[in-house]
């Protein structure tokens, strides 16, 4: 939930936890922060000062426990500092690539006093691209035959995105979204090209690879977007593509170069650097604007024949139709939350996101995440509509906080993709070792019969005529719903 409401408004998420066991669940929260560059605070309480180094009761060393997947952890040892190091825990948690900060707070310090002044929250400055950079990155633009622009990654905003459809739209040159962050561009824009995911467009995968300028603005260049580290190499054997102009934009430093080699790594916020490529005129030849342009409806094309092409014919409950059910009665600002699984390929592929801010989907591939997510979501946004897409091992990882929807009146649609297996896992299985499943099998309970247990609504699909009606039972029954879709396929 933390993290969800940090990629919603950009602050902080603030979740508390006990110590030992409570930080130890906490940890897979605090790995989707890290990788999915969310600012989070994460109080922990901790054993007293006079304790430490006795292994007393639920201790641990938060130091090292979280040392690789946050950016600084914190023990507020004084009260008189508090405000100082408060300070600095949300400093650090949103300045530069934002991630999450952990906090200590030893229990005898709790009940200590102390009168101290409140400090203000400081915004860190965002960091703006070298001018120079900016200026070769234009000369690159306008003697290019091929560009493409992938967006994504940390800081987004929706400034973003109306200044990115600008840029793109003035230069020519089609938009690609990284994983998991397809709402960083109008997916309905004639200039989208398609996500970079997981069992991505090949048509998409082979004109990336065949753009002569790659312009990267936000995200890191992680394998799932750069498809196993193999989509910027020139071959097995080569680091780099000697063909193609690499140009890196990212918030923060020590991501540029890390994998592939940048000619071009520009330290920026992505609002400063498409602001700067905005305020600068494109000069591009008659020639040339013909050339992008075709190439662009192209891609669009491509994009929208792989968004509509039917998988799975002859399954009783059609997944490709759900997810262009609603993608042709949502309204553009709902929010689609998920976890991890074959099924959420579901609503990346065949779903369109027309806004920032209404994709809630784990960069880590943590499974859970898409209840909780979507209680923070409905919190943050009561006015928009929510729907949370969970495979049946997903739901039984978190869907307990359905009973927190029910409790804060929560309208929101929660959808069970039911296959009666971990279906990623087993289709790997089945890929490397056939006819051997090993522990993939689930017993599963009546979904819709837990969630009426639960005080929410609860209806069962099981064929793809009936979603229509059980999604507008759902709509209209004033309260959390859920509908459990049953497949055999994963």
């Amino acid at each position: 939930m933390a993290d969800a409401y940090g990629k919603l408004t950009g602050n902080p998420g603030i979740c508390f936890v006990s110590r030992g066991p409570g930080a130890s669940n906490a940890m897979i929260g605090i790995h989707t922060a890290f990788q999915d560059s969310t600012p989070v605070l994460l109080f922990i309480g901790q054993i007293s000062r006079t304790d430490t180094d006795r292994e007393a009761f639920q201790e641990l060393n938060y130091h090292n426990v979280y040392g690789d997947v946050a950016k600084k952890v914190l023990r507020f040892n004084s009260a008189h500092r508090i405000p100082e190091q408060l300070q600095k825990a949300w400093n650090i948690a949103i300045a530069g690539r934002p991630g999450p900060v952990v906090v200590e707070l030893p229990e005898d310090m709790l009940v200590d006093t102390a009168i101290v002044d409140d400090l203000e929250l400081i915004t860190p400055s965002p960091s703006a691209p070298d001018p120079y950079r900016v200026e070769q990155l234009l000369d690159w633009i306008t003697a290019a035959e091929k560009p493409m622009i992938i967006s994504g990654g940390a800081g987004w905003t929706h400034q973003c995105n109306t200044l990115l459809e600008d840029f793109s739209q003035r230069s020519l040159i089609p938009v690609a979204t990284s994983f998991r962050r397809s709402d960083t561009f109008d997916n309905q824009h004639p200039y989208y090209a398609g996500e970079l995911g997981l069992a991505p467009n090949p048509e998409l995968i082979a004109a990336t690879r065949d753009s002569d300028l790659l312009i990267v603005i936000g995200p890191r260049l992680g394998d799932i977007t750069t498809s196993s580290y193999q989509l910027l190499t020139q071959s097995s054997q080569s680091p780099i593509n000697l063909d193609q102009k690499l140009v890196h934009i990212h918030i923060s430093a020590e991501e540029i170069n890390t994998v592939f080699h940048a000619d071009s790594g520009i330290t920026s916020h992505p609002d400063a650097m498409l602001q700067r490529l905005c305020d600068n005129p494109i000069e591009i030849t008659e020639s040339q604007k013909e050339t992008r342009k075709s190439r662009i409806d192209k891609l669009n094309q491509s994009y929208l024949n792989f968004l509509t092409t039917p998988r799975f014919t002859d399954a009783d409950v059609r997944m490709d139709k759900v997810a262009a059910m609603l993608r042709n009665h949502l309204p553009g600002d709902a929010i689609i939350t998920n976890g991890a699984g074959n099924y959420t390929t579901w609503a990346q592929r065949h779903y369109q996101f027309r806004q920032f801010g209404t994709q809630l989907a784990p960069t880590n591939g943590s499974m859970g995440y898409g209840v909780p997510a979507a209680v923070a979501a409905k919190i943050v946004h009561p006015e928009r509509m929510v729907v949370s897409f969970s495979g049946d091992g997903c739901f039984l990882m978190n869907g307990q906080e359905l009973a927190t929807a029910v409790q804060y009146g929560l309208n929101i649609i929660f959808l069970v993709i039911n296959n009666n297996t971990y279906g990623t896992i087993q289709m790997h299985q089945q890929r490397h070792y056939p006819d051997r499943p090993l522990g993939t099998g689930l017993k599963n309970p009546d979904f819709a019969a837990l969630a009426n247990a639960y005080g929410a609504f609860g209806i069962t699909v099981t064929l793809t005529d009936q979603f229509g009606a059980a999604f507008d039972q759902a709509l209209s029954c004033d309260k959390p719903a859920l509908i459990e879709l049953k497949t055999d396929y994963f």
